[in-house]
Parts: C-alpha cells; structure tokens; sequence
C-alpha cells in the first residue's frame, strides 16, 4: 500500500495544489490556461514524440490495446447512454454527452503522468500507443452521434457527414499530440537516435510535462462545479471511475497483454474524465452543466478510486 501512495498521491497533490493556487488568490486563473496551453502545445507533444521515438515494444502488438482499451470504452459509453435517457429520461444528446463523459478519461493531464509514475517506461510507450488513435476516435464517434442525435430531435439543421469529417479531419491534423506522435514514429521507423544537445533538450522538456500538467488542471478545477445534475452526474461519475477500469481490465486480460501494458490502459482508464467532455458539450451548446459536474466529481472521487486500481494492479 506505500507504494500505491508514493505513486497516486502525489500525482493528485499536485492537482490540489494548483486548485489552491487558485483558490487562495495567489495565482491568477488566466495562468492555468497559460500553463495548459504549454502542456499541450509544448511538453506533451515533445514527450510523446521522445517515447515512440525511443520505445521498444517487445513483440507487443500494438492493435491490442486499441482493441482492449476500446471495447472497455464502447461498453461504458453504451450504459452510460442508456442510464441518462432510460433511468433518467433526458433527450439524445444528453445521452450522448453522458456516454462521453463516462467514458471519455483524462489521458494527457492526468493518465500521462499517472502511468509514468506507476508503469515506468513500457507504460509510457503502452499510453503514447493509445493516444496515437484515442483523441481521433473519441471524438469523431461524439461527434457522429451527436450530429444523428440532432437529427432524430430536429433541434438545429443537420450537417452532412462528409463535412463533419472534414472539420474533424482539418482540427486532429493540426493538432500537436498528433504532429509529436507523428514526428517521433517518422524517428522510430528511419532508425535515428537521439543524442548530444538535442536529447538533453529533448529530456528536459518531456520531464516537465507530468508536473506542470497536474498543476494546471487543478488550477482549471475551479471552473468545473457540480450544479443542478447532481444525480446523473454521480452515475457516470461512477461509470467513469469504476466500470471503464473494470471493462477495459476485462479486455485486457482476453486479449493477453501483458502485465505492464494491462496497467497502463487499466490506471489509464480509472482517471477522471477529461476536459474534451466539457468542449464537446460547449462546441454542440448542451451538456455543459453534466460534463462540469462529472469533471469535478471524478476529480474529487479519483484518488480514492485510482488508488484502488493502483493496489489491485500491484
């Protein structure tokens, strides 16, 4: 168990800290965003274009987490639709915005430096692997069943498929997780090694990523508040934080990853949900109050929950 906590708490440490920066007045919150936007444009896709381009993947094929972490995410998503219209009798596209925020885990922010903590290496590469395709599908799948939610509702004129790709398309090409992943397969395949100041460069960068991530969610946590969805959001909370895990756990062990690769997609998994839920439901105009409420409540509840799958792995 001191191991799990060596691992888990800090990383939630670190994200209270940043919610106190915040909290407190000592920091502006226009700083988080700041510090966010670096994570994103800078850090992360530097990290992630260091592990492909340095990993080893050791006869593991890469198809299996895709198809472990997936099934898990099909499956979560799939109650959580069915909880929010059945028991909770709220339209398609609250349905749909369920199904995202119960499935939809926080893998950059949070999953990144979650994963390197407790896997190491072979669970950065194991990560890097699956975000290669996860913000791709995730959110051309939100986006699908968004648009033929809207249709079935009529509640605005519906936009013709191909150029709902197309913008998808345009947005996922110049994104900079997809350009690091990119660059760092280009390095891996063409067998060029990283070294002398570019490395050093390289190294410092990644290794910022983890820490300065963490932080800036936590000072971002203060626009997320549970409001009048208290219910529902406890229920894909709970989808999010338990089922996810468990489903993609399942998975794993069906399709035989190995035990680091398992851990990775597992602890990947158990994260809160990410801020992606909350820009889907702003990008469509409904669900904001729902994804605001599961971000804060997963993120609270998280580090009992993430915790749990830390132990259970160990």
């Amino acid at each position: 168990m001191s191991d799990v906590a060596l691992n888990v708490l800090p990383v939630f440490a670190l994200i209270l800290i940043g919610w106190l920066l915040v909290r407190t007045g000592y920091l502006r919150p226009e700083l988080g965003d700041g510090l966010g936007e670096f994570v994103f444009r800078v850090a992360v896709p530097v990290l992630l274009f260091r592990t492909i381009a340095e990993a080893e993947f050791g006869g593991e094929s890469p198809a299996r987490i895709w198809v472990a972490y997936f099934a898990g995410v099909a499956a979560t998503w799939t109650v959580g639709h069915l909880v929010a219209t059945r028991l909770f009798r709220r339209g398609r596209r609250i349905g749909v915005l369920a199904g995202v925020s119960s499935a939809f885990a926080n893998t950059v922010f949070i999953g990144l430096p979650l994963v390197a903590r407790t896997v190491g290496d072979q669970g950065l590469v194991a990560i890097s692997v699956l975000l290669s395709v996860h913000l791709p599908v995730m959110m051309i799948a939100g986006s699908l069943l968004m648009e033929r939610a809207e249709r079935k509702e009529g509640t605005r004129p519906p936009q013709s498929i191909p150029m709902l790709l197309r913008g998808v398309a345009v947005s996922l090409a110049c994104n900079p997780l997809v350009v690091g992943l990119a660059a760092g397969a280009l390095f891996h395949l063409g067998g060029v090694p990283l070294g002398g100041p570019v490395k050093i460069v390289v190294d410092q960068l990644a290794a910022v990523a983890g820490p300065v991530a963490l932080i800036s969610i936590g000072m971002a946590l203060d626009k997320y508040k549970v409001g009048g969805n208290a219910g529902i959001a406890m229920a894909m909370a709970a989808l999010k934080l338990v089922v996810l895990p468990g489903s993609v756990y399942l998975a794993c062990r069906l399709v035989g990853l190995s035990p680091e690769w398992t851990a990775a997609m597992v602890l990947t998994a158990s994260v809160p949900t990410g801020i992606n839920a909350w820009l889907l439901a702003n990008h469509f105009g409904t669900g904001h109050a729902l994804a605001s409420s599961t971000i804060a409540l997963t993120t609270v509840a998280g580090v009992f929950t993430v915790s749990f799958w830390a132990w259970l792995l160990a």
